[in-house]
């Protein structure tokens, strides 16, 4: 257990004290004063290891299921003994363009908060320490620790949105730049280092599934964030609603963010298809054009290339050099004529 257990600590008052050494020990002494709370972090827990605290915790099995499963939706669940709720940290990297997430499982009940992490994504260390610097809040007990957690996390779908808009600014100029952003300068590699050269469509698709990746941690946390916000949930002060108003308002603004980024790519990828289809039309015009103009002395050429005695103009002297006048100023007069329709 040692290798999973990330800190576990008993709060009285809303400040850290010493305490036994074991979980169980532990939650006994908080449940006995009834003024305090334990906080157990785990990281990764296997089943053996997680049924050791599930069973002093009283945790359900379906609850317990899902902790250990992973690949969770955000959600709120409420059983007899606690309170199960899951959210999904995200982080941007920037060096590979990519939306990263990971799983955060909180359990709450009476005089306990275990917060179960998979991935690298939860920012929980942080959440803890700043707890711990805010006595007067964290002696609200377990519903401070799960609305620290909750406003954490929704704070950083703001930050990661900003970021992709940055990044979502960068493309849409690289989109509509002389060359579409295609070759040259415009395109950018899949990372800063070595690696291949990815075109604007691909950008445009890779941006996608990273919002895509993105609005699965967001979007499903509306309905959890909205039933915090209420009343008659249970393990939750009652008045601790008005701050998980605040959290779910964040999260709106987190949701309207991804929607934004999600139509907007949307119209830039139409857009680069559009310049796209114009670009060949363009390039066939050209190729048609030049291919005209190459058919007028082909096919003069192909005439007189023909053995027959009887052809006229063959006994001329001038006839020669009357033909490939001819054929000059005929391809002549159809490039100025291409020209001025924007063919050329």
């Amino acid at each position: 257990m040692p290798a999973v257990i990330v800190d576990c600590a008993i709060y009285r008052d809303g400040r850290r004290t010493d305490g036994p050494a074991d979980f169980s020990d532990a939650l006994a002494e908080a449940r006995a004063t009834g003024d305090a709370f334990l906080w157990l972090g785990l990281h990764e827990a296997t089943a053996h290891e997680f049924d050791l605290v599930s069973s002093e915790f009283g945790l359900h099995p379906l609850a317990v299921e899902d902790a250990l499963t992973a690949h969770q939706r955000p959600k709120l669940e409420i059983y007899d003994d606690s309170l199960f709720v899951v959210l999904k940290p995200v982080r941007y990297d920037h060096e590979r363009d990519v939306v990263s997430s990971g799983e955060l499982m909180v359990f709450v009940g009476d005089s306990f908060v275990v917060t179960v992490r998979h991935g690298e994504s939860a920012p929980l260390t942080a959440v803890r320490q700043r707890l711990e610097a805010e006595p007067e809040v964290l002696k609200h007990g377990p519903t401070a620790v799960l609305y620290a957690v909750s406003d954490a996390v929704v704070d950083d779908y703001i930050e990661v949105a900003g970021e992709l808009q940055l990044d979502l600014e960068e493309l849409e100029e690289q989109v509509f730049a002389p060359d579409g952003g295609d070759g040259g300068s415009g395109a950018r590699k899949a990372g800063s280092g070595s690696g291949p050269v990815m075109s604007t469509a691909e950008r445009i698709y890779n941006f996608k599934r990273q919002v895509m990746e993105f609005r699965r941690a967001t979007g499903p946390l509306a309905s959890p964030m909205a039933r915090l916000a209420g009343p008659g949930v249970p393990f939750v002060d009652t008045g601790s609603q008005l701050f998980f108003r605040d959290v779910n308002d964040h999260l709106l603004h987190a949701n309207e963010q991804v929607e934004g980024l999600d139509r907007l790519l949307s119209d830039i990828l139409a857009a680069h298809l559009a310049q796209m289809g114009v670009r060949q039309n363009d390039d066939m015009r050209k190729i048609s054009a030049w291919a005209a103009m190459a058919a007028v002395p082909t096919l003069v050429a192909g005439i007189y290339g023909m053995n027959f005695k009887h052809m006229p103009e063959l006994r001329y002297a001038w006839a020669y050099p009357a033909v490939l006048v001819f054929m000059v100023v005929v391809v002549f007069g159809l490039h100025r004529a291409f020209k001025r329709r924007g063919w050329l």
